[in-house]
């Protein structure tokens, strides 16, 4: 860049994912954050994804207005299904960084879900061979990962989760022990809970219950 060799202007934008695209986002819209400060607007935003919190619709309408005089001024344009507004107090609520927020309450959204459920997918094929040990491993590397993000999520989220992983473990175990189709009745039993929990299967639901509880300091 400082030689300016081979470079040449471009009117199209850094490539979609790019590394230094949320660096030009950030200081791209760096005015408009000033501006809904200024204007006393909540504006939550990462790279060129953002939120901005209005008391009411008309606030909503009018703080929509100006985003809209000031990209247009700058040249950008807003996305034309995905800025719309929304009263987070109703069913239907919106999408965020991975999480959908509704009705005073959060999750992964839909996208997140399954993407996660595909990387499990792939880690516990049920003619996956190898020591149920290492698979345990391998699948705990995927669970923190995800936990550390969405941990924040309602706590009715992990429980089923937890359920659908061991159901995936069970589905392996049945079918080295000459059984076919998914794990169901009778392996429940032969195989528990506690017996995963013995292998160091990272439970979702206990890790969720240990992040919410209230930190205290001893001295």
């Amino acid at each position: 860049m400082e030689s300016g060799k081979g470079w040449s202007p471009t009117e199209t934008g850094t490539p979609q994912g790019a590394v230094i695209s949320p660096l030009l986002a950030n200081i791209y819209l760096n005015p408009l954050d000033h501006l809904m400060a200024g204007q006393g607007r909540g504006m939550v935003r990462y790279a060129d994804d953002f939120v901005i919190l209005c008391a009411n619709r008309a606030e909503a309408e009018a703080t929509l207005a100006a985003v809209r005089q000031w990209t247009e001024a700058a040249g950008l344009t807003l996305h034309p299904t995905k800025t719309r507004i929304v009263d987070a107090s109703q069913a239907g609520g919106f999408d965020f960084l991975g999480y959908h927020f509704e009705r005073g309450y959060r999750w992964p959204r839909q996208k997140s879900l399954d993407k996660f459920k595909a990387a499990i997918r792939q880690k516990t094929g049920k003619l996956r061979s190898g020591p149920l040990g290492d698979i345990i491993t391998d699948i705990n590397r995927t669970l923190r990962g995800w936990f550390e993000y969405f941990k924040h999520s309602h706590w009715t989220t992990f429980a089923p989760l937890d359920s659908w992983i061991r159901q995936r473990l069970r589905t392996i175990l049945r079918k080295r022990h000459k059984g076919s189709g998914r794990a169901r009745g009778r392996d429940h039993q032969r195989w528990p809970n506690a017996f995963f929990a013995e292998l160091g299967l990272i439970s979702l639901a206990t890790a969720r219950a240990k992040a919410s509880r209230p930190c205290s300091l001893g001295h």
